[in-house]
Protein backbone atom coordinates (compact mmCIF):
# COMPACT_ATOMS: atom_id res chain seq x y z
CA UNK A 1 0.00 0.00 0.00
CA UNK A 2 2.27 2.47 -1.10
CA UNK A 3 1.83 6.37 -2.10
CA UNK A 4 0.17 6.17 -5.56
CA UNK A 5 1.52 8.51 -8.52
CA UNK A 6 0.32 11.97 -8.64
CA UNK A 7 -1.69 13.68 -10.89
CA UNK A 8 0.36 15.99 -13.62
CA UNK A 9 0.10 18.91 -15.43
CA UNK A 10 -1.96 21.98 -14.20
CA UNK A 11 -4.50 19.61 -12.40
CA UNK A 12 -1.04 18.67 -9.93
CA UNK A 13 -1.26 22.41 -9.13
CA UNK A 14 -4.91 23.03 -8.00
CA UNK A 15 -3.74 22.35 -4.39
CA UNK A 16 -5.89 19.96 -2.62
CA UNK A 17 -9.10 18.37 -3.54
CA UNK A 18 -10.98 16.65 -0.88
CA UNK A 19 -15.08 16.69 -1.52
CA UNK A 20 -16.08 13.30 -0.55
CA UNK A 21 -16.32 11.01 -3.69
CA UNK A 22 -18.37 8.62 -2.30
CA UNK A 23 -20.83 9.46 0.42
CA UNK A 24 -23.68 7.03 0.44
CA UNK A 25 -25.48 7.73 3.56
CA UNK A 26 -25.67 10.92 5.50
CA UNK A 27 -23.86 11.24 9.21
CA UNK A 28 -26.22 9.02 11.52
CA UNK A 29 -28.17 10.51 14.55
CA UNK A 30 -27.71 7.46 16.48
CA UNK A 31 -25.37 6.65 19.23
CA UNK A 32 -23.29 4.01 16.70
CA UNK A 33 -19.05 4.72 16.54
CA UNK A 34 -18.16 5.78 13.53
CA UNK A 35 -14.24 4.87 12.36
CA UNK A 36 -11.95 6.72 10.29
CA UNK A 37 -9.22 5.08 8.11
CA UNK A 38 -6.71 7.25 6.34
CA UNK A 39 -4.25 5.56 3.75
CA UNK A 40 -1.76 8.42 4.24
CA UNK A 41 0.80 10.44 2.25
CA UNK A 42 1.67 13.75 1.05
CA UNK A 43 0.84 13.82 -2.72
CA UNK A 44 -2.67 11.38 -2.32
CA UNK A 45 -4.62 10.62 1.04
CA UNK A 46 -6.83 8.20 1.23
CA UNK A 47 -9.84 8.36 3.46
CA UNK A 48 -12.94 5.73 4.61
CA UNK A 49 -15.14 6.26 7.09
CA UNK A 50 -17.29 3.32 8.29
CA UNK A 51 -20.51 3.24 10.79
CA UNK A 52 -20.27 0.59 13.16
CA UNK A 53 -23.75 -0.83 13.23
CA UNK A 54 -25.00 -3.78 15.28
CA UNK A 55 -25.17 -5.61 12.19
CA UNK A 56 -21.82 -5.31 10.35
CA UNK A 57 -20.27 -1.84 9.11
CA UNK A 58 -21.74 0.17 6.90
CA UNK A 59 -20.33 2.35 4.36
CA UNK A 60 -20.27 6.37 5.41
CA UNK A 61 -18.02 8.16 3.03
CA UNK A 62 -14.64 7.57 1.15
CA UNK A 63 -12.42 9.93 -1.46
CA UNK A 64 -9.05 10.84 -2.01
CA UNK A 65 -7.10 13.99 -1.26
CA UNK A 66 -5.11 14.88 -3.92
CA UNK A 67 -1.94 17.84 -3.51
CA UNK A 68 -0.62 19.37 -5.71
CA UNK A 69 3.06 18.08 -6.73
CA UNK A 70 4.71 21.53 -7.19
CA UNK A 71 3.53 22.88 -4.05
CA UNK A 72 6.03 22.89 -1.14
CA UNK A 73 6.17 20.21 1.36
CA UNK A 74 4.81 22.93 4.47
CA UNK A 75 1.86 24.25 2.14
CA UNK A 76 0.92 20.69 1.05
CA UNK A 77 0.50 19.50 5.17
CA UNK A 78 -0.84 22.68 5.48
CA UNK A 79 -3.38 21.80 3.66
CA UNK A 80 -3.57 18.27 4.59
CA UNK A 81 -4.12 18.75 7.89
CA UNK A 82 -6.75 21.43 6.98
CA UNK A 83 -8.76 18.88 5.01
CA UNK A 84 -8.60 16.02 7.84
CA UNK A 85 -9.68 18.35 10.15
CA UNK A 86 -12.64 19.36 8.61
CA UNK A 87 -13.56 15.55 7.82
CA UNK A 88 -13.64 14.98 11.60
CA UNK A 89 -15.45 18.22 12.54
CA UNK A 90 -18.32 17.23 9.51
CA UNK A 91 -18.48 13.32 10.34
CA UNK A 92 -17.47 13.14 13.77
CA UNK A 93 -15.90 9.79 14.06
CA UNK A 94 -14.59 8.05 17.48
CA UNK A 95 -11.50 6.25 16.13
CA UNK A 96 -8.49 6.87 13.48
CA UNK A 97 -7.47 3.92 12.28
CA UNK A 98 -4.01 5.37 10.07
CA UNK A 99 -1.57 2.64 8.26
CA UNK A 100 1.69 2.91 9.69
CA UNK A 101 5.16 3.04 8.44
CA UNK A 102 6.60 0.24 6.52
CA UNK A 103 10.13 -0.42 5.14
CA UNK A 104 10.63 1.38 1.61
CA UNK A 105 14.08 1.38 -0.67
CA UNK A 106 13.33 4.91 -1.38
CA UNK A 107 14.08 6.72 1.29
CA UNK A 108 13.17 10.00 0.74
CA UNK A 109 9.81 8.72 -0.39
CA UNK A 110 9.62 7.08 3.04
CA UNK A 111 10.16 10.29 5.07
CA UNK A 112 7.95 12.39 2.68
CA UNK A 113 5.11 9.48 3.77
CA UNK A 114 5.68 9.62 7.30
CA UNK A 115 5.71 13.99 7.34
CA UNK A 116 1.64 12.89 5.87
CA UNK A 117 1.33 10.43 8.84
CA UNK A 118 2.23 12.60 11.71
CA UNK A 119 -0.09 15.49 10.59
CA UNK A 120 -3.01 13.03 10.15
CA UNK A 121 -2.09 11.28 13.72
CA UNK A 122 -1.71 14.99 15.08
CA UNK A 123 -4.88 15.78 13.87
CA UNK A 124 -7.02 13.03 15.45
CA UNK A 125 -4.79 13.43 18.66
CA UNK A 126 -5.94 17.12 18.66
CA UNK A 127 -9.14 16.37 17.79
CA UNK A 128 -9.41 13.93 20.67
CA UNK A 129 -9.79 10.58 18.96
CA UNK A 130 -9.13 7.07 19.96
CA UNK A 131 -5.70 6.96 17.14
CA UNK A 132 -4.65 3.81 16.55
CA UNK A 133 -1.75 2.21 13.71
CA UNK A 134 -1.59 -1.08 11.42
CA UNK A 135 1.12 -2.29 9.51
CA UNK A 136 0.18 -2.49 5.65
CA UNK A 137 0.21 -6.27 5.82
CA UNK A 138 -1.72 -6.80 8.97
CA UNK A 139 -4.41 -4.62 6.91
CA UNK A 140 -4.27 -7.32 4.01
CA UNK A 141 -4.63 -10.28 5.98
CA UNK A 142 -7.83 -8.62 8.29
CA UNK A 143 -9.81 -7.98 5.09
CA UNK A 144 -8.29 -10.71 2.66
CA UNK A 145 -7.05 -13.48 4.89
CA UNK A 146 -3.63 -12.98 3.08
CA UNK A 147 -0.52 -10.21 3.64
CA UNK A 148 0.24 -10.29 0.01
CA UNK A 149 -3.05 -9.61 -1.22
CA UNK A 150 -3.40 -6.96 -4.20
CA UNK A 151 -4.26 -3.43 -3.82
CA UNK A 152 -7.16 -5.12 -6.27
CA UNK A 153 -7.86 -7.74 -4.02
CA UNK A 154 -8.37 -5.60 -1.34
CA UNK A 155 -10.46 -3.29 -2.99
CA UNK A 156 -12.90 -6.70 -4.31
CA UNK A 157 -13.10 -7.45 -0.53
CA UNK A 158 -13.50 -4.37 1.04
CA UNK A 159 -16.40 -3.61 -1.98
CA UNK A 160 -17.68 -7.46 -0.67
CA UNK A 161 -17.57 -6.56 3.27
CA UNK A 162 -19.84 -3.04 2.76
CA UNK A 163 -22.16 -5.02 0.32
CA UNK A 164 -21.97 -1.90 -1.92
CA UNK A 165 -20.63 -3.64 -5.24
CA UNK A 166 -18.52 -1.40 -7.42
CA UNK A 167 -17.15 1.22 -5.12
CA UNK A 168 -15.63 3.60 -7.58
CA UNK A 169 -13.23 5.71 -5.58
CA UNK A 170 -9.70 4.87 -6.19
CA UNK A 171 -7.08 2.38 -4.57
CA UNK A 172 -6.01 5.02 -2.70
CA UNK A 173 -9.94 5.58 -1.21
CA UNK A 174 -9.99 1.51 -0.92
CA UNK A 175 -6.77 1.35 1.32
CA UNK A 176 -8.35 3.40 3.88
CA UNK A 177 -11.49 1.79 4.56
CA UNK A 178 -9.75 -1.71 4.69
CA UNK A 179 -7.55 0.25 7.62
CA UNK A 180 -10.77 0.93 9.10
CA UNK A 181 -12.30 -2.42 8.43
CA UNK A 182 -9.26 -3.81 10.09
CA UNK A 183 -9.67 -1.30 13.30
CA UNK A 184 -13.74 -3.00 13.10
CA UNK A 185 -12.50 -6.49 13.16
CA UNK A 186 -9.75 -6.47 15.62
CA UNK A 187 -11.85 -4.54 18.06
CA UNK A 188 -14.66 -7.20 17.69
CA UNK A 189 -12.26 -9.88 18.46
CA UNK A 190 -10.83 -8.32 21.39
CA UNK A 191 -14.27 -7.97 22.90
CA UNK A 192 -15.01 -11.29 22.09
CA UNK A 193 -11.27 -12.98 23.47
CA UNK A 194 -12.15 -10.70 26.67
CA UNK A 195 -9.00 -8.21 26.26
CA UNK A 196 -9.46 -5.58 29.11
CA UNK A 197 -9.58 -1.98 28.32
CA UNK A 198 -6.96 -0.29 28.15
CA UNK A 199 -5.78 3.39 27.73
CA UNK A 200 -6.15 5.11 24.93
CA UNK A 201 -2.60 4.77 22.67
CA UNK A 202 -1.37 4.66 19.62
CA UNK A 203 -0.76 0.53 18.86
CA UNK A 204 1.01 -0.37 15.33
CA UNK A 205 0.09 -4.61 16.27
CA UNK A 206 -3.35 -4.67 17.33
CA UNK A 207 -6.51 -2.55 18.66
CA UNK A 208 -7.66 -2.76 22.47
CA UNK A 209 -10.72 -0.64 21.76
CA UNK A 210 -14.41 -2.34 21.98
CA UNK A 211 -17.37 -1.05 20.64
CA UNK A 212 -21.21 -1.06 22.63
CA UNK A 213 -23.71 -0.11 20.41
CA UNK A 214 -27.69 -0.10 20.47
CA UNK A 215 -29.69 -2.69 19.10
CA UNK A 216 -31.15 -1.65 15.84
Amino acid sequence: MTESQSESGAQSDRGLEGEPELELRPPPGSAWPIVMGVDPGTRMVGYGLVVVAPSGPRLLTAGVLRVGQRQAIAERLGHIREKIDGLIKRFRPTVLAVESAFAAQNVRSALRIGEGRGVVLACGGLCGLDVHEYAPMEIKKAVTGSGAASKEQVAALVARTLDSGDLGVGLDATDALAVALTHVFRARTDALIGFPARPKKSSASRSTSTFRTPRE
